[in-house]
């Protein structure tokens, strides 16, 4: 686990944000799921632009997760769809803010249309030194892991590293966020309070925050409070509250 430098507004430095209730939400107001994802998606720039006005450097996004294949063919077709129209529309205000845009994930299962699409906007974004956003898509944390445990058990093989060196610096730099501090503060919306295999080794000291707001009414005042919860907690990685308070003096 990389631990996050210390910040003097006591501000998260990575967020990680679960983006739950589009679907309900487009329910509630008898529309097709399809058009709550597309109402998500003004939540979206909008969860974008006050976490990099709030200052801070680090923010990833859960839009499709591996188990979200099973859904009905039509629905993740248009899904797929949305995610291209995005990309088309967002990517060049995205670079004018200096955003970095990087996508996690098992680009294996998307279409190669897509997969062109992302990486010119990670070339295009590559150099900006702003916020630093992360997609995930058609991602997993338990194919995370496992991934990233083929690709040590290679190094094994090949010679480059002994088996008693493999430790968690080394399995975590070949995760999907290698070289990134950990998110410290997990956001779900949608009343659900489950991490469902998102992030499951990056998680393992964040700060955990439900509300029932569902996604694409999610904005500016929610992202706060949960910033302000954020602020309430003390972060000890394992010291006793004592420890801290000294270290403190």
């Amino acid at each position: 686990m990389q631990e996050p430098a210390a910040t003097d507004s006591n501000l998260p430095v990575h967020i990680a944000v679960i983006m739950d209730g589009n679907g309900r939400w487009a329910r509630n107001r008898a529309k097709p799921r399809h058009a709550g994802h597309r109402a998500g998606v003004k939540s979206v720039r909008r969860t974008i632009e006050h976490t990099a006005r709030r200052g801070i450097p680090y923010l990833t996004l859960f839009a499709f997760s591996s188990e979200n294949w099973r859904r009905p063919a039509d629905e993740v077709s248009k899904l797929m769809g949305l995610f291209v129209e995005a990309l088309q529309r967002e990517v060049d205000e995205l670079h004018r803010n200096n955003v970095r845009l990087e996508f996690v994930g098992d680009r294996s299962r998307l279409a190669a249309s897509l997969v062109r699409k992302i990486e010119s906007a990670e070339a295009h974004t590559h150099g900006n030194t702003g916020l630093h956003l992360n997609v995930a898509i058609a991602y997993g944390g338990r194919w995370d892991i496992t991934e990233a445990t083929r690709r040590v058990l290679r190094r094994v093989a090949d010679g480059s590293i002994a088996a008693d060196d493999v430790d968690e610096d080394v399995i975590a730099g070949e995760l999907q966020l290698a070289g990134l501090p950990d998110p410290d503060l997990l956001i779900r919306t949608g009343g659900e309070q489950r991490i469902s295999n998102f992030l499951l080794w990056n998680l393992a000291y964040a700060e955990l925050y439900f509300c029932d707001t569902l996604w694409p009414d999610f904005g500016e005042q929610e992202l706060d409070k949960a910033i302000e919860f954020f602020a309430c907690r003390q972060r000890r990685y394992g010291h006793t509250g004592e420890q801290l308070e000294a270290l403190e003096c």
